[in-house]
């Protein structure tokens, strides 16, 4: 396994958790603290801190440390990998789409030229 393959794959193995897409969704607003991002969810700082290291080794955030302040903020590198990954296949199902697209434009132009014949 590549290592591009080995980081898509703990990209989306991170993403895969809807407490993990939240914690993103609010990094993504700028930096704060494991307190505040703890608060909207019932859970204990144990388990936040267990999503927390999650994403921290998929590389989709960066913790620091200052002083009593732990401050957690959003790195989008993996994110626009996994996105690049996602466009090869979102330009498979267009090519897909425009190719039903032109299969059905022909046998509709094929019923009109069909349809004197039968009246």
């Amino acid at each position: 396994m590549n290592m591009h393959t080995s980081n898509l794959d703990s990209t989306f193995a991170a993403l895969a958790d809807p407490t993990r897409r939240a914690i993103l969704g609010r990094l993504a607003l700028g930096e704060t603290s494991v307190t505040e991002l703890a608060a909207p969810f019932e859970m204990s700082m144990p388990a936040i801190s267990k999503h927390l290291k999650v994403l921290e080794r998929a590389g989709l955030i960066a913790r620091g440390r200052e002083a009593q302040w732990r401050p957690c903020k959003l790195q989008a590198g993996p994110l626009q990998d996994a996105s690049v990954w996602i466009d090869e296949y979102r330009r498979f199902w267009e090519q897909s789409f425009d190719r039903l697209d032109d299969y059905l434009k022909k046998l509709q132009a094929k019923e009109k030229d069909d349809e004197p014949k039968r009246k």
